[in-house]
């Protein structure tokens, strides 16, 4: 029973290698809701206003995607909960979500987390894996996939910050193994040949 949890910043193409990892170990994709969810249109047209529900929708999602892979016996997840209060924290710190919403949203994401070990035998994942692109490959990914509500220039510093709390995040992380793939230097998306050796790289990081 192997659990591989995939993380990065807006546009690093996890989707992407969620789906070419899930086909190459031959288990099953989860993926977080962007196309199918109401609010973060909402969310991009007024902060503030829908910061918080913005969060509480996307984190009783995962919640519900990670107890689903729990009772799979092999999958790949597509951003995960452990992961989730970093937007949270982001939003706090640029007033998008205030602090009587910041501290309900970590007293429901610490009982969520509670829970988790009694959904399945499985405690714990497998592997992170976390896709590191600058910032020009991540606006150039934006806008390649062409959401309307992603493409405001206003975005830019929301972007840019997200990059840097991704990079602190990820140094902290210990829940579970973890590799770093650089996105700048390997195109999984469209060379074959990166892809190869990205998936190798976590082909042996697995093995060990």
């Amino acid at each position: 029973m192997t659990m591989i949890l995939l993380a990065g910043t807006i546009g690093a193409g996890k989707s992407s290698l969620t789906g070419r990892l899930a086909k190459h170990l031959g288990t099953k994709a989860f993926y977080e809701p962007v196309n199918d969810n109401p609010v973060l249109p909402l969310f991009y047209q007024d902060k503030e206003k829908y910061g918080f529900l913005l969060q509480i929708y996307f984190l009783n999602k995962r919640f519900q995607m990670i107890k689903q892979a729990q009772q799979e016996d092999n999958n790949v997840l597509d951003r995960s909960i452990y992961e989730d209060a970093l937007f949270t924290d982001l939003n706090h710190q640029l007033g998008n979500i205030n602090d009587t919403e910041a501290a309900i949203y970590h007293d429901l994401l610490d009982n969520m987390l509670e829970e988790l070990p009694l959904a399945a035998n499985k405690k714990r994942p497998d592997l992170l894996v976390y896709i590191e692109v600058s910032l020009e490959t991540q606006l150039n990914r934006i806008q390649m996939r062409g959401r309307d509500f992603e493409q405001s220039d206003e975005l830019l510093d929301y972007y840019r910050k997200l990059r840097v709390a991704y990079q602190e995040w990820f140094e902290n992380y210990d829940i579970s193994p973890k590799i770093k793939i650089d996105g700048d230097k390997y195109d999984f998306v469209n060379n074959p040949a990166d892809l190869a050796t990205v998936l190798k790289q976590i082909d042996t990081k697995l093995a060990e």
